[in-house]
């Protein structure tokens, strides 16, 4: 449950619903709070959706809550883009940090009781190509530059001198620029654009020993070819944290493969994140009463911030 329902309800009329109890709730209501970010509860019951102004999705990525009826809509979205911006970044440097270290092998090896001397890869010095240029991919460019990897970036617009990147090249040139790297971090939105931005042409173009972390989508990644190309070393290793059906099966092939490292979709869940999350909407509902410009306001047809579309149609107006 989150937190702050006190303080929400000292700007608003708030009913906690189920995805079930939908019908009988979302009736006059002018806002929802999509607190289960992978609902598709609006969707199916979205004929019961008579009043609505605004939604607010309670993480980053807006793909499960996006539907056609809601993108012709008049209805507002906003996401929680911000609060996991520096998590996930940690969570990358991590994930570098223990590929060039061996850091995998070594628990192998130690649950085994082996004692095998290795060398081990210099960090610094080392490329990182970071596919999605918003928030998350920019926090993450810096932190890595921090420990001297030159990042460049890919992301829907190619560009020179991006203050984060450097060198901005266009994702649909990824195959042309993904050999440059040791690192391929994917943190962009799943769109219909991204959905399966890397497939078998993109990771038959990886360098030898290159490493994919994805903390974006599952769907950023044809995931059958990824076996493929894990199995033939290409990409050599891949940190995974996100992937098209969750939780992984039990039988997917991933769990198995000696060159992944899984994780079950928690790289931005840092301690108090679901109160961050409260606060931030907190923030906009405060915004929508006083009819002010709401944050993070979600461009339907891209998925992802990037309007000034802020003030839904029949909000309050300040006094």
């Amino acid at each position: 449950m989150p937190s702050r329902l006190a303080a929400w309800a000292e700007l608003a009329d708030v009913t906690l619903s189920e995805a079930a109890e939908l019908p009988a709730t979302l009736p006059g209501a002018d806002v929802l709070l999509l607190w289960d970010f992978l609902s598709t509860a609006l969707r199916e019951h979205w004929a019961s959706a008579t009043a609505l102004r605004w939604v607010h999705v309670a993480a980053a990525g807006v793909d499960a809550a996006l539907f056609p009826e809601l993108r012709r809509s008049d209805v507002v979205v906003t996401n929680s883009a911000g609060v996991f911006d520096r998590p996930v970044a940690e969570f990358v440097l991590a994930a570098v940090l223990a590929h060039d270290k061996k850091m995998h092998v070594s628990g192998a090896l130690q649950r085994e009781r082996r004692w095998v001397h290795r060398e081990v890869a210099p960090t610094a010095g080392g490329r990182a190509l970071v596919v999605g240029t918003g928030g998350i991919g920019r926090a993450t460019a810096r932190l890595l530059r921090a420990v001297d990897v030159e990042v460049r970036g890919a992301g829907r617009i190619g560009r020179r001198d991006d203050p984060d990147f450097g060198l901005v090249v266009s994702t649909d040139e990824l195959v042309d620029h993904v050999g440059w790297a040791d690192h391929v971090v994917l943190v962009a939105p799943l769109t219909p654009a991204t959905h399966h931005l890397v497939g078998a042409d993109v990771l038959s173009a990886m360098k030898p020993g290159a490493h994919l972390v994805n903390v974006g989508r599952g769907a950023l990644v044809d995931e059958p070819a990824l076996v493929d190309g894990l199995r033939t070393g290409t990409p050599a290793f891949a940190t995974l944290d996100v992937f098209e059906e969750e939780p992984l099966p039990r039988d997917s092939p991933l769990w198995a493969l000696p060159n992944v490292a899984v994780s079950a979709h928690m790289c931005g869940d840092v301690v108090g994140w679901r109160d961050r999350l409260a606060e931030l909407f907190e923030d906009n509902l405060g915004r929508y009463v006083h009819g002010a410009t709401l944050r993070n306001v979600v461009d339907l047809e891209l998925g992802y911030p990037g309007t000034d579309r802020g003030r839904p149609e029949g909000a309050s107006t300040p006094e």
